[in-house]
């Protein structure tokens, strides 16, 4: 016994949610997540630039068909 009133509780606030959800303040909330503009990228993409570049060096070192044995990579 009880349940009811935690039941019609929570019928309530599923209801507000559905029906008054407008109104949800997009750039507050972007804040407080510390997201930033989309547009404002930069540090994103220069650490991404770096490492491509890190990586590129990489694939010209070690070379994409050459194992350590001296086989050639692939499945037999």
């Amino acid at each position: 016994m009880g349940r009811g009133r935690a039941k019609a509780k929570q019928v309530k606030v599923a209801r507000q949610l559905k029906y008054n959800s407008g109104g949800t303040d997009l750039d507050r909330l972007r804040d407080e997540l510390g997201v930033g503009d989309p547009g404002r990228n930069d540090d994103a993409d220069d650490l991404n630039d770096e490492l491509a570049d890190r990586y590129a060096d990489y694939a010209d070192d070690y070379g994409a068909g050459d194992d350590d044995d001296g086989r050639p990579s692939g499945r037999r």
